[in-house]
């Protein structure tokens, strides 16, 4: 079985190096280079293009709202669906205002990566100074660039609320937050699973938004048995050895 993994804003494979290992035996990755688009038609062409015929897609954040709207849109063409840390509303207009100014900043300013200040958002406080979770969002931040940042939130600012059309998934639906996640609440995640007639719900203790990176073996304990409640052939767990 091949996993099609769609990243966040400012975010690639790097995503999910800690949870790669972890998958079940037999498992495989393919990813989305979502990073690589400009506008929201190529996003979504991206995806399509970049995703199996019958896809099991895990997506995070802003790839989770995109990788929504695809099932929405070829309900057949997506066998399962996993959605991490993303709400199917809209954004807020503080959120939407706060990106107006970023914007804002970075056309007449160096891009840097991502600022302490900022990524205070994003991870769970103890994850601050850990590099292999801190210092993985900097990187790919700086290696992903300004012109990328700048392409995606200007792609992704206007989203439908998608929460009335939850019903119409088709497909089993994994729903994972964060703990500490401060960008989706944790009411829209019961809301959302609510929706859903073939859903779960998980959430990683100790975790901000940042799930793939700073809760890797909850998730991926929460993958092994989501894909084992549907899938026709048994999912043999990964034992690792340290």
């Amino acid at each position: 079985m091949v996993i099609d993994f769609v990243p966040g804003t400012l975010c690639d494979e790097r995503l999910w190096y800690k949870l790669l290992p972890l998958l079940p035996a037999g498992f495989g990755a393919r990813h989305v280079p979502l990073y690589g688009a400009r506008t929201r038609a190529q996003m979504q062409e991206l995806i399509a293009t970049h995703t199996a015929p019958r896809a099991h897609i895990v997506a995070f954040s802003m790839g989770a709202y995109l990788a929504l709207e695809h099932a929405l849109a070829h309900p057949d063409r997506v066998a399962s669906l996993v959605l991490i840390a993303a709400s199917a509303r809209g954004l807020g207009e503080e959120e939407k205002e706060r990106r107006r100014r970023t914007m804002a900043a970075l056309e007449t300013q160096p891009f840097a990566g991502m600022p302490p200040s900022q990524l205070r958002g994003f991870v769970h406080p103890p994850h601050l100074h850990d590099p292999s979770i801190a210092g993985v969002i900097h990187q790919m931040a700086l290696d992903l660039g300004k012109e990328t940042m700048l392409a995606q939130f200007e792609a992704s600012m206007e989203r439908a609320d998608l929460m009335e059309r939850l019903h119409e998934l088709r497909c089993p639906v994994l729903f994972v937050g964060g703990e500490f996640d401060q960008k989706v609440p944790a009411d829209d995640l019961r809301e959302m699973s609510d929706r859903v007639r073939q859903s779960c719900l998980g959430y990683a203790d100790d975790s901000g938004h940042m799930v793939p990176l700073e809760a890797p073996e909850e998730l991926a304990d929460d993958l092994y048995f989501f894909y084992s409640s549907f899938l026709e052939e048994p999912v043999e767990r990964r034992t690792l050895t340290g």
